[in-house]
């Protein structure tokens, strides 16, 4: 099951490869903030009062069960320091479990030709600026819906939009810098589908703080009468996670047409789909060590593994690199200098923990020879030992040396010569305890370099500990 990071990657600290353990005493500033979480976002009903830990603890520990279930972390009903995290995450202010009920049922728009209109605008960003990001926003659901979305400049419209502050009398009070970005209503008359952001935060339009466009786009979710979604990859997740695009995934729109019907459009628009660990046709795109961790890629998306630790963690590449791009074709470690590289195309990356090295990215041909008719890597891995990474492209492969850095003499080779058995074409490699790891489609093979022989054949996911394959 998919989990958030530590905080990215506090487990990468120097010197450390584990993750922080649970204090014996939660210090009483994180015990408030747990009861106001879970009032907050689990329909926790305190009446304003301090829920003592001992008296209420059965009441404490269901609702951080439901949370931790929620999030698909460990349910220990115990607010430990992966839970902790995760409550201290910016976020969208609806509830998870008990919404916001303006009408019994499920609220839609029996109109499906609805206005919006902003009713003023944050400093942080020009009048243009925050129109073309609700804009853009209204798009994304009209694009898979039969939906259309009209601005109007004066009187009620369907959606009003507005940057508030603090208590803004709708029950639902901001509170400041972080933590509850925004929330919409439902469908419904007077206050119903009106989006609000806090004004407290800083509204961008790229990376930084936090994108107007993608929190736009999933408030207005809401505004159209989807809740929160458990699916990390869709944009009606709870947790704000920019990746640098802002989509929806295959769950959205089965989401949203499930109210108001498919697209008019002659081809059904789809969205991609997060990958499911356990899945049995799972496949990789990249694969690397990473300072005693493995860390598989597929489209937006990263899967870790941790020794300390048996579940799998799953998010979006940008999480750790937001200066990375999504589908990398390739990446592997170079160990004694703490470095990472990445491969999309003909360009690369280099990052030591996560930070995008200067002067990134380069080409493939000035840094490692390469003649132009490789337009891109479809794996790499390099031998702590010899210091020579292996490149495998089409049914080649090449030998860099890392020392002298520049290719050695006699490749490329065909892969069928220099690893026999493994076939024509690789989709990912590492290397792990003097082994080679190849990965193609959904199968996995087991390679000792030193003999040539094939070891092993494994299914593509056998590291995630899944009980079925």
């Amino acid at each position: 099951m998919p989990r958030l990071p530590l905080l990215l990657l506090l487990l990468w600290g120097a010197g450390s490869h584990g993750f922080p353990a649970a204090t014996s005493e939660t210090r009483e500033q994180d015990v408030e903030m747990v009861q106001k979480y879970l009032e907050n976002y689990y329909n926790l009903n305190s009446n304003g009062k301090k829920v003592e830990r001992q008296r209420n603890g059965g009441l404490i520990t269901e609702k951080l069960k439901q949370m931790q279930k929620f999030f698909g972390l460990r349910e220990t009903g115990k607010p430990d320091a992966e839970t902790l995290n995760v409550m201290k995450q910016p976020r969208c202010g609806v509830p998870d479990v008990a919404q916001f009920v303006l009408t019994p049922g499920n609220p839609r728009w029996e109109n499906t030709n609805l206005t919006y209109r902003i009713e003023n605008y944050t400093p942080d960003l020009s009048r243009a600026a925050v129109d073309q990001a609700i804009e853009k926003a209204f798009q994304l659901w009209e694009n898979v819906t039969p939906l259309t979305f009209t601005k109007v400049s004066g009187g009620h419209a369907d959606i009003m939009i507005s940057f508030v502050r603090g208590d803004h009398r709708d029950n639902s009070p901001f509170d400041g810098p972080g933590g509850n970005l925004a929330h919409a209503f439902q469908p419904g008359g007077g206050i119903g589908g009106d989006a609000h952001f806090d004004d407290d935060e800083r509204w961008t339009t790229d990376f930084q703080n936090y994108n107007l466009y993608r929190v736009a786009a999933h408030e207005f979710g809401h505004s159209l009468g989807l809740s929160h979604s458990t699916d990390i990859g869709a944009l009606m997740y709870p947790s704000y996670i920019f990746s640098g695009d802002v989509q929806l995934s295959q769950d959205d729109i089965d989401g949203i047409q499930a109210i108001y019907g498919p697209s008019q459009n002659p081809i059904q628009p789809t969205g991609p789909q997060t990958p499911e660990v356990c899945d049995s046709k799972l496949t990789f795109d990249a694969i690397t060590t990473i300072r005693g961790e493995m860390m598989f890629f597929k489209d937006r998306f990263y899967m870790r593994t941790n020794p300390f630790y048996p579940e799998v963690e799953l998010n979006f590449i940008s999480v750790f690199w937001p200066h990375l791009p999504n589908g990398l074709h390739a990446a592997y470690e170079v160990a004694d200098r703490d470095e990472v590289r990445f491969f999309k195309g003909n360009k690369y990356w280099a990052v030591k923990g996560q930070d995008v090295l200067y002067g990134y990215p380069r080409d493939i041909y000035r840094s490692f020879g390469f003649p132009r008719t490789v337009k891109s890597i479809d794996a790499a891995v390099s031998e702590e030992d010899t210091r020579k990474t292996y490149f495998f492209v089409a049914n080649k492969c090449w030998r860099y040396d890392e020392y002298k850095q520049s290719m050695d003499a006699g490749y490329p080779k065909m892969i069928a010569e220099e690893f026999p058995g493994i076939g024509d074409k690789v989709d990912a490699v590492f290397q792990k305890g003097g082994f080679f790891y190849f990965f193609r489609g959904t199968r996995q093979y087991k390679f000792d370099p030193k003999t040539k022989r094939i070891l092993t054949l494994l299914k593509a996911n056998s590291w995630f500990n899944c009980r079925k394959n």
